[in-house]
């Protein structure tokens, strides 16, 4: 009996130690599945190749110029704005760039369905693009930055293109407003911008400009364009700002926002009161604030998208440039017919695509697809959610909609 008690002893030591032992070969906790290989260059979501194609009138010397916001109106009806269209093979500047394709909208499939060519005498540089999800008109926003005698403007449209309803417009037409110091306009007035950068709004109609490039806030106006307040200044200090590339409003009408060459968030009151300060985050250039309240940041330099709760706190990211690459092969940016064709891939590839180049604006449809402005590239990305992706890490439907 003695023996016997002994040798279950010894059986049950011994099944405890192979029990560590297989303890230690599990993984450890991770925000991705538990499964082999993959790099989740793009995270939840596939990209569609070959979706962003070519105007009409592009041929072997005209293409798009830069890509500078995207938003869905619908599923089925995305509108875009470009930088015109410019020369494949040169640098910008006179000769090299046609006044053209600013505006256009596609279907789902990424087909041209509309240009918005009558509007083409406004724009210059359309800096980002806009629905305001409060507005049961679907009005249509433009921040346009100016410059080429274009003056610099906030522009909005009926839905569908054909009324001008609101141009707000800077008297002075001078895209390098200040001259050699760009910051010599302290006191700006309702209409002195900056090179103006983004939008965003808030529930009782009135609506938010981050004021920019140049000038150093964040103002305020009401449906029709009224001046009602503004905060901020240039510089490095809590509440300043160096270069105003995001804004976005939390339920609690809390105001983010991308202080971009600061590298940072900072949050505010309706009046201008500091709340907080995110740091370290590199060139930030888009906020968007989802029903679930997370806040989702896009950055144009690490070329990804960053996840953070309402405290602050990274939880997740995904995206990778997708142009540079090792050994003579292309990177994975086939994002229109021209890149498919460089990249030596068939029109129907589904492998590696969808890295970032230079992202600048980001928006989800009703669907939950993801579309990037690739300013770098130039095109626009439409991702879709993977099948039995993890919906945690899924960028939520914007506020208001």
């Amino acid at each position: 009996m003695k023996l016997k008690r002994i040798s279950l002893g010894l059986m049950l030591i011994v099944t405890l130690v192979l029990s560590a032992c297989e303890g230690e070969r599990e993984p450890p906790d991770s925000r991705f599945a538990v499964a082999k290989g993959g790099d989740d260059r793009n995270g939840p979501y596939d990209v569609i190749p070959g979706w962003w194609k070519p105007a009409p009138d592009h041929d072997d010397t005209w293409t798009w110029g830069s890509a500078a916001g995207v938003w869905p109106d619908t599923p089925d009806r995305v509108l875009v704005v470009m930088w015109g269209d410019q020369r494949r093979q040169s640098p910008r500047g006179e000769g090299n760039e046609l006044q053209r394709n600013f505006l256009v909208a596609v279907d789902r499939d990424g087909n041209i369905t509309e240009n918005w060519s009558q509007w083409n005498s406004l724009f210059n540089r359309p800096h980002q693009i806009y629905i305001n999800p409060y507005d049961p008109e679907r009005a249509v926003w433009v921040d346009e930055r100016g410059g080429n005698g274009v003056h610099e403007a906030i522009l909005k449209f009926s839905n569908d293109g054909s009324e001008l309803l609101l141009r707000m417009e800077d008297p002075n037409p001078v895209f390098g407003e200040g001259g050699p110091n760009p910051r010599e306009n302290p006191n700006p007035g309702p209409l002195d911008f900056g090179q103006n950068a983004v939008l965003a709004f808030l529930p009782n109609g009135d609506f938010l400009l981050g004021d920019g490039y140049q000038n150093g806030r964040v103002v305020r106006y009401n449906t029709e364009g009224e001046f009602l307040s503004e905060f901020g200044s240039v510089g490095s200090g809590p509440g300043q700002f160096d270069l105003v590339h995001g804004i976005a409003v939390d339920k609690e009408n809390r105001i983010y926002v991308s202080d971009r060459r600061n590298h940072r968030i900072q949050i505010f009151t309706e009046d201008g009161t500091l709340l907080d300060e995110w740091p370290n985050i590199w060139d930030p250039v888009a906020i968007m604030i989802d029903v679930n309240d997370f806040v989702w940041i896009l950055d144009a330099t690490l070329n990804r998208i960053l996840k953070y709760n309402l405290d602050g706190q990274l939880l997740d990211y995904f995206g990778t440039y997708g142009e540079a690459s090792s050994l003579g092969r292309p990177g994975f940016t086939c994002s229109d017919d021209v890149a498919v064709a460089e990249a030596g891939l068939d029109t129907d590839h589904t492998g590696a695509c969808g890295g970032f180049s230079l992202p600048h604006q980001m928006s989800i449809d009703s669907e939950g697809n993801l579309y990037v402005a690739q300013f770098g590239g130039p095109w626009i990305d439409k991702y879709v959610p993977k099948p039995g992706a993890d919906p945690s890490r899924l960028i939520g439907q914007p506020l208001g909609l």
